[in-house]
C-alpha cells in the first residue's frame, strides 16, 4: 500500500498555484509555490495523520479538482495532458490549505497541532495569502479544519 502523500501534495499544490498565481516575476512565483506547498503539506498531514490514512487515500483516490475548478471559474473539461494530475487534487486539503494561507493564527495552530506527528520535519513557516481571494475555496471545509484543530484531538503516531 502507498503511504506516501506526495502525489496528492504535488497535485493540490499545482492546483492552488494555478488557481491563485503569483502576480510578479520569477521570485514571486517561487515564493507562491513554496507557500502553497507548505500549506498543502500541513493540510494533508492534518487530514491524513497516519500511514494507514495516507495508504487509504492512495488506494481510493482523493477525488479530483472538478468542484474546485467550478468554484474558481475554471469549469471547462481539462485537456488530456492535465486530466491525470487533476485527479490527485484533494478538495478538503485544498480548502484547508487556503484557510492556512489566509490566516496566520490558524496556520500557527495547524503547525502546532502536528507536534509529535510522524510527518513533522523542519521548522514551521508563515502561510499567508489574502483572505478575500481564497474565501470561495477556504470556506468549503473550514469547519472541518477547525474540528481537526480542536483541543484534545491527538494526532496519531
Amino acid at each position: 500500500m502507498l503511504a506516501d502523500l506526495s502525489p496528492l501534495i504535488a497535485a493540490t499544490t499545482q492546483w492552488l498555484t494555478r488557481a491563485y498565481p503569483a502576480g510578479g516575476g520569477a521570485l514571486d512565483g517561487a515564493l507562491c509555490e513554496a507557500q502553497a506547498r507548505q500549506a498543502v503539506t500541513v493540510a494533508a498531514w492534518l487530514r491524513y495523520p497516519t500511514p494507514m490514512d495516507a495508504a487509504l487515500v492512495g488506494m481510493a483516490g482523493p477525488g479530483g479538482s472538478a468542484r474546485l475548478d467550478w468554484i474558481t471559474g475554471h469549469d471547462e473539461t481539462p485537456a488530456p495532458d492535465e486530466y491525470a494530475w487533476r485527479t490527485w487534487v484533494d478538495e478538503v486539503v485544498a480548502s484547508w490549505a487556503a484557510c492556512l494561507l489566509a490566516d496566520a493564527e490558524l496556520a500557527h495552530a495547524a503547525v502546532d497541532a502536528l507536534d509529535g506527528s510522524p510527518h513533522t520535519v523542519g521548522p514551521p513557516a508563515a502561510l499567508l495569502r489574502h483572505p478575500d481571494l481564497l474565501a470561495p475555496v477556504a470556506t468549503l471545509h473550514h469547519t472541518g479544519l477547525l474540528d481537526a484543530l480542536r483541543p484534545g484531538r491527538a494526532v496519531s503516531a
